[in-house]
């Protein structure tokens, strides 16, 4: 790939294993890290329209599959983790860490507190419209900032990407550059100590010390377009993984985790084929013991090793 004027990092077939959370993955054609949002849009511009275009965050809710991705993988790096303020509204740079932005808004009395708990960083955030404690992003989405894949730069709203349950309507090879969020007031001392809570909750019920990539699959529930939770069919995919015995199974070095069975690691050495694999021995067994289809939440791109 030749394209004059980038001032960003380019790396041809750079393996993207260790820029994931699972630490599985084969390489990409390409890395691009833009310097800013007008190198971005240059790259863009200029890309063969053939050449498909991945944004990737920080890696925190995806599986790269072995084979790596015939794919120019776009990261955003310094140039877009910046958090401002304005009034009541807090505008984050899509590489900005969820946690990070929910600290700053608590500092200028601004409850994003939801974000903290999250892993990932804003852009992902979203892109897959992320939840917690009974909040989404939907709830408090504004606007975006995003370069279709033409290279164009334009401001999309929530209408625009139809928010539903963990996904949103980004257009296809679009990349997601900044959003502005506004939550509710609250005292600053009050929003830290509640994010404290939920951390304390979240460490004492999940695996967090060991290497996964969040929820590995959607509760099988009803939800409204904004991702609010149906409670009369309010089931939890922990539950069902348990009910169909799966807590704990392995494949390899991959383990449902013993403390939240909806928590898929990688206890070291395993493969994405044997992340997904074991993924798809736990869909089978639910669906064979209740009737269920698990969805997968964690992202998996790429093409498996050929045989």
């Amino acid at each position: 790939m030749n394209i004059d004027g980038l001032r960003g990092k380019l790396h041809p077939n750079r393996d993207l294993s260790g820029l994931t959370w699972l630490q599985v993955g084969g390489p990409a054609d390409y890395l691009f890290q833009p310097a800013d949002v007008e190198d971005l849009s240059h790259m863009l511009r200029s890309l063969d329209p053939e050449v498909s275009v991945f944004p990737m965050g920080v890696g925190s809710n995806l599986i790269v599959r072995d084979g790596g991705m015939r794919a120019l993988v776009i990261r955003l790096g310094r140039g877009f983790n910046a958090i401002e303020i304005e009034g009541d509204t807090v505008v984050a740079g899509a590489a900005a860490l969820d946690g990070h932005v929910a600290r700053k808004a608590a500092d200028a009395g601004i409850d994003l507190t939801f974000l903290r708990t999250i892993p990932g960083s804003i852009g992902g955030a979203v892109r897959m419209n992320a939840g917690c404690y009974g909040s989404y992003v939907a709830d408090v989405f504004q606007s975006a900032t995003v370069v279709l894949r033409s290279g164009e730069v334009v401001t999309l709203s929530g209408e625009d990407l139809n928010f539903a349950y963990r996904q949103s309507d980004l257009p296809e090879g679009a990349v997601l550059v900044s959003a502005t969020l506004r939550g509710g007031k609250g005292e600053p001392d009050a929003l830290h100590a509640r994010m404290e809570e939920q951390l304390a909750k979240r460490d004492a019920t999940q695996p967090t010390k060991d290497r996964s990539a969040g929820s590995t699959f959607r509760n099988p529930a009803g939800f409204s377009s904004t991702g609010q939770a149906d409670d009369v069919h309010d089931l939890k995919a922990w539950k069902v993984i348990d009910d169909a015995g799966m807590r704990g199974a392995r494949r390899g070095a991959a383990q449902m985790s013993e403390k939240h069975s909806n928590f898929l690691i990688n206890t070291g050495g395993a493969s994405a084929a044997d992340l997904e694999g074991l993924g798809e021995d736990v869909r089978k067994k639910v669906y064979a013991n209740s009737g269920i289809t698990l969805e997968w939440e964690i992202m998996r791109v790429g093409d498996p090793l050929s045989k």
